[in-house]
């Protein structure tokens, strides 16, 4: 008699099931493959069948996927199923799930499986304690913590979703990434299967071997440890620091680049370089910097800053060395100077101004073919200064402002006490015009001398005492009988109007104009990306006005939401943003509404909520009547 009537249920279920597919094309009957045992509890289960196994797994097919299971509680008219015990569901030849327990709902193509859920697809696993697969979408969710396993990486997070078609999984909430060589931790992430491409938003940390890198927006690739980083990024990497508006890091290479307001920090010798483009080379220990490049060190306690187009830091953390090219300057209180091109070895402490240099100790203007800054490496201070070929020293006379003090000869040796030059000896050829003062600072004469060497004593970058060598040559003439024409030695060129007196004016008009490159974004290959700006789906496109293809998410009840689907039209991390974007919605006739989500910190403004996901969809499709061409995508919130 049993199973007479299994045999009825059957014919009964396909012609019930014929029925309902010619009224409805989208709504198909879950079909019974195999029974075996067959029962009815109308008190526990009204309206319900319970099948189970015998020898063989209760079976079920629905749209192209198979479910086995050891007990079904089937509900015919509402077309859904309750299974529990060694559930397997079956999608074509690579996806599978299994689970200790499965709802199933044949209407809504939605299945919510849980007690040790495992999903596969190809190489990929997920598990969790609860899942909920949307096979409408294709889409599988969880809420209660899940791991993804695959290749090379294994995955875990709070809040997940896959997506089966694009083989992409979005992670939220305490997301971890364990690979052999790295760990990924980040706030959420969008990880794509088949390339093994990361998509980070929100603080995110990656630390890998000789190097951790952190972003709160990013791409990363984790099959060769490679990445572009555009937000709030910090690369630790061989000694340095290295910060940037866009960062590009690649490890195979032992490379990486920033752009825009770049800062590159030594952590061995407290050095800084910025600039608005940089490269790091860990193999070479190295660092290559311009657009407004400027090198920052310590010496005593005081900022030194070296200018050029282009900068090259290079050596081991003992033996840096500094280049500047073209357009070199520097400045240090006190103390600046400019060249063609700068050379500064951090071991020897010899700094050399190349081409053309100009030097500034106080109101000292010093120039030369060649120009040698030598610092004491203990005190980290100025120690002495060589002036090599055509040595020429001039300062504006302090009291009457008007004529100037030279000395000049073919070389000149410096030395300095803190910081300022104290003693010049000038050799070979020398000459001086030196204004000379009672101490009531009245003219006593200018002294015009010719000899072979000089040394000059200064006292607060003001000539003290001169001393001549070998044959002077000289005197001190009255102001009124020394004509103008004779007060200046041949060579003689001030260039006071060009003295470098405070940090910024290391920098020229072109510095200082510079057009700096727009960042470019970081876009999904397949959907959408969140911004502040908000968020869109990139694969939507129009058709004859008609939106063909979809964006769909679902999650649990939360923050109080109404069960629904909701027809988003964008989603902003910015309060101000959404509510500009709310006024413009406003504006054009229209009746927006908005949540806020605390897992995400995100506001989502939505045109209406629809019970079902057929009337969503129609509202989607047709570009809410009309009244809005923007895409728009669904969001539902389940009745748990």
């Amino acid at each position: 008699m049993r199973y007479v009537l299994f045999h009825i249920l059957i014919l009964s279920i396909t012609v019930s099931g014929f029925a309902q597919e010619q009224l409805e094309e989208e709504v198909k009957q879950i079909n019974i493959v195999y029974g075996a045992n067959f029962t009815k509890d109308e008190i526990q289960y009204p309206g319900a069948v319970i099948f189970s196994k015998d020898n063989r797994q209760v079976q079920f097919e629905h749209k192209g996927a198979d479910l086995w299971c050891d007990i079904a509680i089937y509900y015919q008219k509402e077309n859904r199923l309750k299974a529990t015990g060694n559930i397997r569901l079956q999608q074509g030849d690579s996806v599978q799930m299994t689970s200790g327990k499965v709802d199933y709902d044949g209407n809504l193509n939605l299945a919510k499986a849980w007690d040790n859920v495992v999903l596969t697809q190809n190489e990929m696993t997920l598990t969790t304690d609860t899942l909920r697969f949307n096979r409408e979408v294709q889409q599988a969710y969880y809420q209660d913590f899940g791991t993804v396993v695959d290749s090379i990486n294994t995955l875990t997070s709070q809040i997940g979703r896959y997506f089966l078609e694009t083989k992409k999984l979005q992670f939220l909430d305490s997301v971890h990434i364990q690979n052999p060589d790295y760990i990924l931790d980040s706030k959420q992430l969008d990880y794509y299967e088949t390339t093994k491409n990361a998509y980070l938003y929100g603080p995110s940390t990656i630390v890998g071997n000789a190097y951790k890198i952190y972003c709160e927006r990013g791409f990363y690739d984790t099959k060769v440890e490679s990445g572009y980083f555009i937000k709030n990024t910090r690369i630790d990497y061989s000694n340095r620091i290295i910060r940037g508006d866009s960062v590009y890091f690649n490890k195979a290479r032992e490379f990486a680049s920033a752009t825009n307001n770049i800062t590159v920090t030594d952590t061995v010798n407290d050095g800084i370089i910025k600039a608005h483009y940089a490269e790091v080379f860990k193999a070479k220990d190295s660092v290559f910097a311009t657009k407004r490049a400027v090198s920052i060190g310590l010496m005593e306690q005081d900022s030194l800053y070296v200018h050029g187009d282009t900068l090259m830091v290079t050596g081991k953390p003992d033996h840096r060395i500094l280049r500047a090219f073209r357009n070199a300057k520097w400045f240090k209180k006190d103390m600046s100077g400019k060249c063609d091109s700068i050379y500064s070895d951090q071991k020897t402490g010899i700094t050399h101004l190349i081409k053309n240099p100009i030097l500034w100790n106080g109101p000292n203007q010093i120039t030369g073919d060649t120009i040698l800054l030598k610092s004491n490496l203990e005190t980290e201070k100025m120690d002495s200064l060589k002036v090599l070929n055509n040595a020429f020293i001039i300062s504006l006379d302090s009291i009457s402002m008007v004529g100037y003090n030279q000395a000049k000869g073919k070389d000149l040796f410096g030395k300095f006490n803190d910081n300022s030059l104290e003693i010049i000896d000038l050799v070979k050829n020398t000459e001086v015009i030196y204004y000379m003062y009672n101490e009531d600072d009245e003219l006593i004469g200018i002294n015009k001398t010719i000899c072979s060497a000089i040394q000059i004593t200064m006292a607060n970058n003001d000539i003290e005492d001169l001393t001549f060598f070998t044959n002077p040559d000289g005197d001190i003439f009255p102001e009124s009988e020394l004509p103008e024409n004779s007060r200046l030695l041949k060579g003689f060129d001030w260039r006071g109007d060009e003295r470098i007196l405070t940090k910024d004016e290391i920098f020229d008009e072109d510095d200082n104009n510079l057009i700096l490159p727009i960042i470019r974004g970081i876009s999904n290959p397949i959907d959408f990306e969140i911004e502040a700006t908000g968020v869109e789906n990139e694969k939507t496109n129009k058709a004859n006005g008609t939106q063909t293809e979809e964006q769909y998410e679902e999650v649990p009840i939360e923050d109080g939401l109404s069960p629904g689907f909701y027809l988003i039209a964008n989603v902003y991390e910015n309060k101000r943003n959404y509510e500009k974007f709310m006024k413009n919605l406003i504006a054009q006739g229209l009746r927006p509404n908005h949540f806020y989500r605390n897992f995400n910190k995100y506001y989502y403004v939505y045109l209406n909520r629809y019970d079902t996901l057929e009337n969503a969809k129609k509202a989607r499709d047709s570009q809410f009547n009309g009244q809005y061409q923007a895409k728009t995508w669904i969001f539902r919130v389940l009745n748990n």
